[in-house]
């Protein structure tokens, strides 16, 4: 999934990932609006991540958000 696609479906993945991250609110939701940067960036402050950790864990999300796109 890329980024455009990420942020045009941002409203439906909100859901997904609070699920994901349960310490992540709304408001910061709010912010983010999909940006990747901004989601690593919270990600490491929220959680403690280093900036690899981080963008692993997105990078994982992302993933399994595609697996979930595709057709059986």
């Amino acid at each position: 999934m890329n980024e455009d696609i990420l942020q045009g479906s941002w409203k439906q993945l909100r859901g997904k990932v609070k699920e994901q991250w349960g310490e992540l609110t709304d408001d910061d939701l709010d912010k983010l609006d999909g940006k990747r940067d901004q989601m690593v960036g919270l990600l490491q402050k929220q959680y403690g991540y280093t900036r690899e950790e981080a963008e692993s864990q997105y990078n994982d999300f992302v993933s399994a958000m595609d697996d979930e796109r595709v057709p059986a």
